[in-house]
C-alpha cells in the first residue's frame, strides 16, 4: 500500500527512497573521491544532489549516520554480487574461488569510489573504521560458511582463523594495488589471489 500523495504516479515512500539513495550516492562520491578530501558535510551532500537540507534530515540524523549507511551499502553490494557469483559458478574448487576473486576486483576496479571507501589508508574516520572491523568479520564468516558447504566439513577453530587471514590478506593486497603498489593488472591480480586462496584452502582444511 503505498502512503501519501502522488507525484508523477510516485507516492510519499517512494519518493523518500529516492532522496535517501540520492544522498547515499553523494556520499559515496565525497567518501570515495579520488582528491583525498574525504570531508562529509549536510551543506556538502545536499549542494551535490540539489536536495534541501530538511530532505537530509528526513533520511539521517546527521553526517555520521550518512557515513555509514553509505559504507553499508557499498559492502552489501559487493557481498550480494560475490555470493551471486560464487553460486553461479562450476562447482569445482578453481571456479569458485576465482569466481568471488574476479567478482570483487571487478567491482572496485570498475567503481573505484567503492575501492577507496573500503580500503584506502587515508579512510580514518571513526565510523568508517568501525565499520571496516565490522565487515571483516562478516566476509570471514561467509567464507566460513562458504567453505564448509563446499568441501562438507565441519567449522573449526582452524577453519575460522583461516578465514580472517584470507579477507585480511586480500584486502591487504587490493589496497596494495588500488595505491598503485603493484604493477599488476587486474587479470593478473585476480589470477594470483586465486592461487593464493586456493593454497590456503588445502592447509586450512
Amino acid at each position: 500500500m503505498v502512503t501519501g500523495r502522488l507525484y508523477g504516479g510516485r507516492g510519499g515512500e517512494q519518493r523518500q527512497a529516492e532522496r535517501r539513495a540520492q544522498l547515499i550516492e553523494a556520499g559515496l562520491d565525497i567518501l570515495g573521491g579520488p582528491d583525498g578530501d574525504h570531508t562529509l558535510s549536510v551543506r556538502g551532500v545536499c549542494k551535490r544532489t540539489g536536495l534541501a537540507s530538511r530532505y537530509f534530515y528526513e533520511n539521517f540524523p546527521d553526517r555520521d549516520e550518512l557515513t555509514v549507511a553509505v559504507y553499508d551499502h557499498v559492502i552489501q553490494r559487493i557481498a550480494e554480487s560475490t555470493l551471486r557469483a560464487v553460486t553461479e559458478a562450476p562447482r569445482d574448487e578453481r571456479s569458485v574461488v576465482r569466481a568471488g576473486v574476479e567478482n570483487i576486483v571487478r567491482e572496485v576496479a570498475e567503481d573505484p569510489r567503492m575501492g577507496r571507501l573500503i580500503f584506502s589508508v587515508s579512510q580514518a574516520n571513526p565510523q568508517l573504521v568501525s565499520r571496516r572491523l565490522e565487515s571483516s568479520r562478516m566476509f570471514a564468516g561467509l567464507v566460513t560458511a562458504q567453505a564448509v558447504d563446499f568441501f562438507e566439513v565441519s567449522s573449526t577453530p582452524r577453519l575460522d582463523l583461516a578465514a580472517h587471514f584470507v579477507v585480511g590478506g586480500l584486502a591487504q593486497v587490493l589496497t596494495a594495488w588500488l595505491e598503485g603498489d603493484s604493477p599488476l593488472s587486474q587479470d593478473e591480480v585476480i589470477e594470483a589471489c586465486t592461487d593464493f586462496l586456493l593454497t590456503m584452502s588445502s592447509q586450512a582444511r
